[in-house]
């Protein structure tokens, strides 16, 4: 448990200094997973969204630009100030609210409060399998039934995993960025009591990095 704490802690140093270093480091575009995630979500007639592990602002501001409005949550105000900013610049101040939020924690919004929740790589950071499922029970938690849940995670046929500094529970540490690498069983358990609507393979990046998108919504 005091190894989870300091890595924990280690990592939300890390992401901060990067996004101080790297303002803006994803750029502008949207991730193709929020573009997916905002076409489910305005099929299912989601107004409200939740996003997790916002960073600087990139997917946040799509789905604003999109007409949802956003809370968007991430555990770094540098990123999180980052996204402000734009948003203000932008003209869609009134449509993103940013959370400083560790998901390690419960999530800080009422009960059915929204109606969808998004996360691009957020659960395949440095969160252990019971993290993982006290964090999809908030996502439960929150969101309204017949609500969408879409996030994405590396999984173990990556080429990183198994690289780097092994931190047990599937976690491995390359290049000062730790990763929650996902076996398909893991997908299967945190989707108990939800419908699985779809598990989609994709590449992302220069390596590649070998994602799944996850889309799950909760019964009506």
């Amino acid at each position: 448990m005091h190894e989870g704490r300091e890595l924990a802690r280690a990592q939300r140093e890390h992401w901060q200094q990067t996004y101080e270093a790297h303002p803006g480091m994803y750029g502008d575009r949207p991730s193709d997973a929020a573009v997916r995630a905002g076409e489910v979500f305005r099929a299912a007639g989601a107004r409200e969204v939740l996003e997790l592990g916002a960073g600087h602002g990139r997917d946040a501001l799509f789905l604003a630009r999109s007409g949802f409005t956003v809370v968007a949550a991430d555990f770094s105000p540098v990123g999180l100030d980052q996204l402000r900013k734009r948003a203000a610049a932008e003209g869609l101040a009134d449509g993103v609210t940013t959370v400083v939020h560790d998901v390690r924690g419960p999530l800080p919004l009422a009960g059915g409060s929204v109606d969808a929740v998004f996360a691009h790589m957020l659960l395949c950071m440095a969160l252990s399998t019971e993290e993982l499922h006290g964090l999809v029970a908030e996502v439960r938690r929150v969101l309204r039934p017949g609500g969408a849940f879409v996030y994405t995670v590396r999984h173990t046929g990556d080429a990183h995993y198994g690289a780097g500094t092994a931190h047990g529970d599937d976690i491995w540490e390359h290049g000062g960025f730790a990763v929650h690498f996902f076996p398909r069983r893991l997908v299967d358990d945190l989707a108990a009591g939800w419908s699985l609507d779809e598990v989609h393979p994709f590449e992302e990046g220069d390596l590649p990095r070998r994602l799944w998108r996850i889309t799950q919504t909760l019964p009506r």
